[in-house]
């Protein structure tokens, strides 16, 4: 079954690495084969990425569309999660879910779980 998309005019998304941008009018899509697809308000550029969390997130982005340097973005993705525990010793509950996560290659719900683990980092520095 293919995935149906709607795109908004000059919406941008990733679909299998490349970088597609919409027209000018709304326009339908439809992905019939399983590639990594991420839409435009799912799309962290590395400039965006400012907190831990937000660096964690940008690399399991990188993850899920870049295989090829898969090593590289796991290695990347293990420090900040040291990095995240030695801050915040609340976040390992979130971060063994999105480990896991990872460790299947499940890497679109690590995104999702990584939303939440921004989130939770926002509550936290709002305390301070």
């Amino acid at each position: 079954m293919a995935l149906k998309l709607t795109l908004k005019p000059g919406e941008k998304m990733i679909i299998g690495g490349a970088v597609v941008k919409n027209g000018d009018v709304k326009t339908e899509l439809f992905v019939e084969n399983k590639v990594p697809l991420l839409r435009q308000k799912d799309i962290m550029s590395e400039n965006d990425a400012q907190t831990v969390a937000e660096k964690i997130y940008f690399t399991i982005q990188l993850m899920y569309i870049d295989q090829e340097n898969l090593i590289n973005h796991h290695n990347t993705y293990w420090n900040y999660v040291q990095e995240m525990t030695k801050a915040a010793h609340s976040t390992i509950a979130l971060i063994d879910q999105i480990s896991e996560k990872i460790v299947g290659n499940n890497y679109y719900q690590a995104l999702k779980l990584s939303r939440k683990l921004m989130d939770y980092e926002k509550e936290i520095m709002s305390r301070v």
